[in-house]
């Protein structure tokens, strides 16, 4: 059932067929969010690694 009937005519249509619906953009926000998390984590997992080596090699001696 539609409520209300808007025409804004064709050349507003290819506009109207980009944009994103709600959950593709909650999909967008999540995404961006995590991005920087996994980064963070992915920075402190190699660099613990390098970390303890060089921790290793300077007890070592």
């Amino acid at each position: 059932m539609i409520e209300e009937d808007i025409y804004i005519g064709d050349d507003q249509l290819e506009t109207l067929f980009a944009i994103k619906s709600k959950e593709e953009l909650i999909g967008d926000i999540i995404m961006l969010l995590q991005s920087p998390a996994k980064n963070v984590i992915s920075a402190l997992s190699s660099s613990g690694g390098k970390l303890s080596g060089i921790l290793q090699t300077l007890s070592n001696k």
